[in-house]
This record gives C-alpha cells, structure tokens and sequence, in this order.
C-alpha cells in the first residue's frame, strides 16, 4: 500500500468520523425554566374592570362646559342624588371638574374586603389631573356586574405649566394612578375547587413543551398524573381535598422544565426601528445590494417687481427645487451563518441602518437564505 492510498483513506475514515459526531452531538437545548413561569392553570386568571367616573379639585385644569358637555350632566346628576337640585336654567361651567375613566384588573381569588390598584384616565379636554381626588365610582365586570368600588387621591407621575402662550411639560398629565384605590365588593368563581382533573395552559403553543411538563410531572408525582392534550394544553390529576388541591399545585409549579430550542423568530417594530431576533435564527449564503434613495423639495420665495411705467402689480411667487439623489450599493457577499453571533456580524457588515435592515431581512426571508419567521408589530 503507498502513501497515496493510505493518506486517501485515512482521510475518508476522519471525514466519516466528523459526520458521526456532528450526528450524534447533542441539539443546544433552550434555557430551564420552573412551570409557573410558562403555563397557567385553566380558568385562574384576572378579570378587567372598568368604571365612568368624576375627578373633583382640580386647579382650573378640568374640562371645558362648552366641549365637554357630559362632564356637567354628570356632576348635576351626582349632585341631584345627595340632594341638591339646581334652579331652572342654572348653566354649571365647573373648572375644578374632570370626566375619566377608571380601569382595573381584578386578581383570581380577590374577596370583598380586599383592595386593588386602578388606573384613571381623563375622557374629555382636561389639561390635568394633578391634585384631584376621584369620588366613589363603581367598577364593573364585562357581565355588568359592580365587583369593586373606586376611591382616592390620584398619582401623576408629571408635572408642566404655561405661561404668555409658553408651555412646559414632563410625561403625561392626563392620566395617573390610584394604589390600592379601590375595595372588592364581589368575588369571582373559579373552577380550582371542581372536579378532579386541572387543565394547564402553556403561554405558547409548543408540542415539545407541553411533553416535557407532563413528563416533569410525572416523574415527581408517579406514572400517568399528566397527559398533554395539545400542544398549549395539559391534564393534569389533581387530589380532591381543597388543602391538598392546593399543596399539590404549589409542589409541580415549581418544576424544573427544560426546554427545547424555540422557532426561529425575528420581531420587527415599524414604530421604532427595532429588530429583535432570537438565537435560532440562521443565515444561508447570499448576495445583498441595497441603496438609499432621497427626495429633496426646497420652497424659495421669489418677488417678481413690474418696470416702473408698465402699471404692473408685485408678485410673489414660490421657486421650488427637486433633487433626487441615489446612493449606489455594492452587491455584498452575506455569508452563512449557523449562531446568532454570525449573523449579527453579517448583518453588520451590510452597513444598513435598522429601519434598511427591515427591508433587507423580508427580502433574505423572501430569497429563502433567512430561516426564520418575521413577525411585524
């Protein structure tokens, strides 16, 4: 045998020995996780609340009568209530005054008795709510029903003035806070008590998740107490003493679940430029050419003067300029990348600002060298 030959297939054994390996090398696995943090229990969860309501005390920032009409309708109404019935004809122009709305989540297991934070927002022209206080509003559920009352100083996280036409102002005014504003009235059902099988709900539909938390729970609590359903969905047997329901979900909600490597998923936000990609996300090897096109319009006012005899009139007109300018881009070489690292550097390389960069990651998709999904918000 000459050393041709066995340098051949001395080479043929490594190159079929790196095949095996790359075969056989463990897939990266995604981060680990407890289960509370990925999945939920089938109808625990918060309700909206919402409320129509009045601020009083303002310092002449509350809503204009004259736009606002529904503001003085309800504080004449609030005031015919306690009694107080205004003359015939009487015109209330209240300043101090501010329609809003009142919001609220309200948790799964509230009970009467127990408070919650609200949130106000104004409804009509007022130019501040800092200072007011929000009189007793009832918050109600999507069924109608009144499960808390709303009361308290509110808390803007602002501050402005204004003065000779200038104006001044630091975040937002018309909208604030009220911590632990409002007392539940009304406690919500819930299904934890019913039955002896609970449903969990995963925050994303995964089948390789759902897998993995029922063999979690299987392996801590014996063969056949989880079955996944789908691939957001898992059952789960559940003992049927209420104390022991409970002590039996706070042991599994702490699972360790290891997940496996999410989809390749690319988010693009049109409002901000932003472009957020995940580590899946690979690259194939392409060719990119991008280049920038700008419209310029300048407005030059011009003065056309008649001769002094003609008994012509002055003029004035308007000279507009267009430019357009076209920057070339060079056909660049994109190569492939297999981690995230690679295709950050190859995306940099392009040069293209991030607002570019969303065009250029469509197109690649589109090309079929981006293998992700692009998701616009």
């Amino acid at each position: 045998m000459n050393d041709t030959s066995y340098a051949l297939r001395l080479g043929r054994w490594l190159l079929a020995l790196a095949c095996a390996v790359a075969l056989l090398a463990p897939r990266p696995a995604g981060a680990v996780v407890r289960l509370k943090e990925i999945a939920s229990v089938d109808g625990v969860r918060s309700n909206q609340l919402v409320g129509y309501g009045l601020v009083v005390g303002l310092d002449g920032s509350g809503d204009q009568a004259t736009q606002t009409p529904y503001t003085t309708q309800s504080l004449t109404s609030m005031l015919q209530q306690m009694g107080i019935t205004l003359p015939p004809g009487t015109t209330v122009q209240p300043r101090n005054v501010a329609a809003v709305m009142v919001t609220a989540d309200l948790p799964p297991f509230a009970q009467p008795g127990q408070t919650i934070d609200v949130d106000v927002a104004s409804v009509g022209n007022a130019k501040s709510l800092r200072g007011g206080l929000l009189i007793v509003t009832p918050l109600r559920g999507a069924d109608g029903q009144v499960y808390a009352i709303a009361q308290g100083n509110l808390l803007i996280g602002g501050a402005g003035a204004s003065s000779g036409g200038s104006k001044v102002q630091v975040n937002h005014l018309s909208a604030g806070r009220i911590p632990n504003g409002a007392s539940v009235e009304r406690s919500v059902p819930t299904t934890l008590d019913q039955g002896d099988t609970l449903r969990l709900g995963l925050n994303a539909s995964d089948y390789a998740t759902a897998r993995a938390v029922a063999e979690a729970i299987n392996a801590a609590k014996g063969a056949g107490t989880a079955s996944p359903l789908d691939g957001r969905t898992v059952s789960v047997k559940v003992p049927p003493s209420p104390g022991a329901r409970v002590g039996f979900l706070a042991d599994i909600e702490n699972l360790p679940i290891q997940l496996e490597r999410p989809a390749a998923r690319v988010v693009i936000n049109t409002r901000t430029g932003s472009v957020v990609m995940n580590d899946a996300v690979t690259l194939s090897p392409c060719a990119v050419a991008h280049g920038n096109l700008s419209v310029t319009i300048t407005n030059t006012p011009v003065v056309s003067q008649p001769n002094a005899l003609s008994q012509g009139q002055t003029v004035q007109a308007n000279k507009t300029d267009i430019t357009l300018k076209q920057q070339g881009g060079a056909l660049m070489n994109v190569p492939a990348g297999a981690q995230l690292a690679d295709v950050v550097k190859a995306l940099n390389a392009l040069g293209a600002s991030p607002m570019d960069l969303q065009a250029i990651l469509q197109a690649m998709q589109a090309a079929g060298a981006l293998h992700a999904e692009i998701d616009v918000i």
